[in-house]
């Protein structure tokens, strides 16, 4: 079974994109502990294609569906995106809610359209206050808008939705927010772990 997680730096996270063995093909982040997990516990079940590029918005990760989703006929597709449709407005680069809504549902749609079969995993666009985040704390908060979309798109499509806003603000109540994530934006080790285990509850809990 092949499982794609696609989106952001926050799926990147320094992934070797020609990497000659899969161990570094995956990145520091939660997509390391999901291939790790899934590997230790089901050996030779599932493949696994991290495709998560820093800096993605909806229209980027829409533009290469081709290259890096449907040439990989994927069974499961796994998409975390929208910070950077925010955070890239305040260089004038932004996408709007109502056009990060069009575009990802054309990406969803396509990828059904091409792969019947598919199924989706989709996860909660979030942050925390940070380094990145702090000086425009209020203009941040708008990413409850893409959030927002990105559950509405998960139910559309009959996705397993993986919420992480609540979560992270919950840990960093108790822990100090740049124990998850380290500027607001990206995990640390601790936030990529804990992506990893949200992720894999809503998988088990799809029976795959």
């Amino acid at each position: 079974m092949k499982i794609l997680l696609t989106g952001d730096s926050i799926t990147d996270m320094c992934r070797q994109q020609d990497a000659a063995l899969p161990v570094f093909s995956y990145g520091s982040g939660y997509a390391f502990f999901v291939a790790g997990e899934l590997a230790r516990r089901f050996p030779g079940k599932y493949e696994i294609f991290n495709r998560g590029i820093g800096g993605n918005r909806s229209v980027d990760l829409y533009a290469r569906l081709e290259r890096d989703c449907l040439a990989l006929r994927p069974d499961l597709v796994s998409v975390l995106i929208g910070v950077n449709d925010l955070w890239h407005g305040l260089s004038g680069a932004g996408i709007s809610p109502a056009k990060y809504e069009r575009i990802y549902r054309a990406f969803l749609s396509e990828t059904r359209e091409a792969l019947p079969d598919v199924k989706f995993m989709i996860l909660q666009p979030f942050v925390l206050d940070g380094s990145a985040t702090r000086e425009n704390r209020e203009y941040f908060s708008g990413i409850s808008a893409y959030a927002e979309i990105a559950e509405k798109l998960a139910a559309e499509f009959s996705a397993a939705f993986v919420p992480l806003q609540k979560a992270f603000d919950e840990v960093a109540e108790k822990y100090g927010a740049e124990n998850w994530l380290y500027d607001g934006v990206h995990p640390a080790v601790a936030g990529a772990k804990l992506i990893s285990e949200k992720w894999l509850e809503a998988f088990y809990g799809m029976g795959l």
